[in-house]
């Protein structure tokens, strides 16, 4: 037998972690590595919060899962925080980032065909959008490379250059049922949505009853320092999917939804078997604890602002290396003037720094969002120390 018994869908690398401490990594050899991938962008917290480990250690003494054939207290309790914490009027829990944005284009769907309008399907989609890895949510992304094997795509989705808002209102058809975009790309290389283009999704979706989906699986739970990035852009969508932070490293994703987007979703229509369970919601609550606090989402931002300040004073020492840095709070990009793969993996051999690498030639860094001063020293010192030692290779 010569496959492997994990499938080999993913190039894994030589790092084996089996430990984190706050945020650092320890392998399997002992090797330590300052993670500013957080399992990308994952463990917000970091890797050995208190908080959040007492609270998924009570809970699974208490009741880990009981289906949704019965109520719920914890779920119940959890969609409340959201929905007062965010747009929304109603959640729906999920395992991952791919389930809460099918479960998005589901709702999308269905306010119109709720309704009657069984032509309205299709979701006008973005240029370098990274939605996940089920059938819809990569028939939703116009990469060649996701589709490759999997053909053919299901049908409904249109897609348009990103912050292309002529473009947009040019590809509103008759089964058009709304836009599905992220407002900073994350898989696309912490690419940010222009507010004019965001504001104005918005207004095209209130002039011909269309729903406006953001996917803000990476970029939400104070990754780029408010609680969910749209607050930064002065809209609000009709329907959102959320992950990755929200369960601080345990599995839990989320749609939220307006009361009017959600008309379509009533009983029978969706479902899910570990969606919600009393665990997921256990580790949720201790995210939010943390995460949903001005005072901590300020400190983001102030963290952010510093870190991004430091590695665009420092790039133009290699300047046959790095461009320039994009991003916003702890969401932040190095575009580089090479292949981003082979950089990162230097950085992670050589130098212990743990990023991950992005479309458009980024380099993300997405550190936990409790780093302080001394881990940003610590991730310039070991950046200085890999772009010092690095062979750029020169085109011919």
């Amino acid at each position: 037998m010569s496959i492997t018994p994990l499938m080999p869908v993913y190039p894994r690398c030589d790092v084996r972690p089996v430990r984190g401490e706050h945020c650092h990594l320890i392998s399997e050899d002992g090797r330590r590595f300052l993670d500013f991938a957080s399992g990308i962008a994952v463990n917000a917290l970091g890797h050995s919060h208190a908080g959040l480990i007492g609270a998924i250690q009570k809970q699974a003494e208490t009741l880990m899962h009981v289906s949704n054939l019965y109520g719920s207290p914890q779920g119940e309790h959890l969609a409340q925080r959201l929905v007062d914490l965010t747009f929304a009027d109603t959640v729906f829990f999920t395992n991952s980032g791919a389930e809460a944005v099918e479960c998005a284009i589901k709702t999308a769907r269905a306010y119109h065909q709720h309704a009657g309008d069984t032509s309205r399907y299709e979701l006008i989609t973005f240029n370098n959008a990274f939605h996940g890895r089920t059938m819809a949510t990569i028939s939703a992304s116009s990469q060649d490379k996701m589709h490759k094997g999997f053909m053919p795509l299901l049908p409904g989705f249109k897609y348009v250059d990103f912050n292309d808002l002529a473009g947009a209102e040019a590809a509103i058809g008759p089964n058009t049922a709304g836009f599905l975009v992220e407002p900073i790309q994350g898989e696309g290389g912490i690419r940010i949505a222009d507010e004019a283009f965001l504001r104005g999704l918005r207004a095209l979706c209130d002039k011909h009853d269309l729903m406006l989906v953001l996917d803000e699986v990476q970029s939400g739970v104070g990754r780029a320092g408010t609680l969910y990035a749209y607050e930064q852009f002065g809209i609000e969508p009709d329907i959102m999917a959320t992950a990755k932070g929200i369960g601080g490293g345990f599995p839990l994703g989320a749609c939220l939804a307006t009361e009017k987007a959600a008309r379509g979703m009533t009983a029978g229509t969706h479902g899910s078997t570990y969606g919600g369970n009393p665990l997921a919601m256990a580790a949720a609550e201790a995210v939010l604890d943390v995460v949903a606090d001005e005072a901590f989402l300020a400190d983001v931002r102030t963290k952010g602002d510093r870190l991004r300040a430091r590695i665009e004073q420092f790039i133009g020492n290699y300047p046959e290396l790095f461009e320039s840095v994009r991003g916003r709070g702890l969401f932040i990009g190095i575009k580089l003037k090479v292949e981003p793969r082979p950089f990162v993996g230097h950085m992670r051999d050589n130098h212990g720094l743990l990023t991950a690498s992005a479309g458009d030639g980024v380099v993300r860094v997405l550190p936990p969002l409790v780093i302080d001063e001394t881990h940003i020293d610590e991730f310039m010192d070991k950046l200085s120390a890999a772009a010092a030692s690095y062979d750029v290779v020169q085109p011919a």
